[in-house]
């Protein structure tokens, strides 16, 4: 007979593994590099793991997941950009996000350089608005009103629409 441990185990594995989606969206929507993406995974699924027993199944398990998620790569993003502001880059580096585009096109390049230089906030509104949340779940996974979800998002398109079309003068 298999132990309330195991059980709990069983169906952490289970849940994870139909939505580990939002754990690589997250990610790589904080994290360029491949091996940063890494490790800020393994943390997301380390926090969630330890954070599960909390877990209340009276809400959906993949709004919980994008809470930890979210949580857990806004402290990773802060720790690296603390690090990275103490070191001076290496010649190159600032153009990462342009390197590992994985042969996307010049639009969708400049897309995620307008998301990337998001605050981390503003960065996970218009991931979960691009996920095709609704502001309810924004509002939810955030722990934000959804006035504020809808004031942010409308100023975050307005700068990502200013950054991807200037105006020539």
């Amino acid at each position: 007979m298999a132990s309330s441990k195991e059980i709990l185990s069983q169906e952490f594995i289970q849940k994870i593994e139909e939505n580990s989606g939002i754990v690589y969206k997250v990610a790589h929507s904080y994290c360029w590099d491949s091996e940063d993406r890494k490790d800020l995974i393994q943390e997301i699924y380390i926090q969630a793991w330890r954070s599960y027993p909390r877990f209340n199944p009276q809400y959906k398990f993949s709004t919980w997941l994008y809470r930890v998620a979210l949580n857990v790569a806004i402290s990773y993003f802060r720790k690296e950009k603390k690090r990275s502001d103490q070191t001076e880059p290496l010649s190159g580096t600032s153009d990462r996000a342009v390197e590992e585009t994985d042969g996307r096109t010049d639009q969708v390049v400049a897309l995620y350089r307008a998301i990337s230089d998001q605050s981390p906030i503003n960065r996970a509104i218009i991931l979960l608005h691009l996920e095709e949340k609704s502001y309810a779940e924004i509002a939810e996974i955030l722990g934000i009103s959804q006035t504020n979800v809808a004031t942010k998002l409308s100023r975050i398109k307005i700068e990502i629409k200013e950054k991807l079309n200037p105006v020539r003068k």
